[in-house]
């Protein structure tokens, strides 16, 4: 099963790592890529988190950085879609509560 995690703030970032952790352990059932909206993408705000909770580095970083909610929307849609596109996922994982699932 192709899975696609998708990232974009502290709160997912917390929420998706036991996730990907336990998916993990079954390698021959879920390929799993790590999509970041790139909306926070200092190392107080980001990478400090991918190292605490031993998360695997992004394979896409969508690179939104800051802006309104719309902006940061309207970014996240245009460049997630070929994101889709190219990977064909059968699921897409998004904890939901900030810009990066859709406010």
């Amino acid at each position: 099963m192709k899975l696609r995690h998708v990232v974009g703030a502290r709160p997912n970032f917390t929420k998706i790592a036991p996730i990907i952790r336990e998916m993990a352990q079954y390698p021959d059932e879920f390929e799993q890529i790590l999509v970041h909206t790139g909306q926070h993408c200092d190392v107080g705000m980001s990478q400090v988190f991918f190292d605490e909770l031993e998360l695997p580095q992004p394979d896409v970083n969508l690179g939104v950085g800051s802006g309104s909610h719309a902006q940061q929307m309207a970014l996240i849609m245009q460049r997630f879609e070929p994101v889709l596109l190219d990977y064909k996922p059968d699921w897409v994982v998004v904890p939901n509560d900030v810009n990066s699932m859709g406010g």
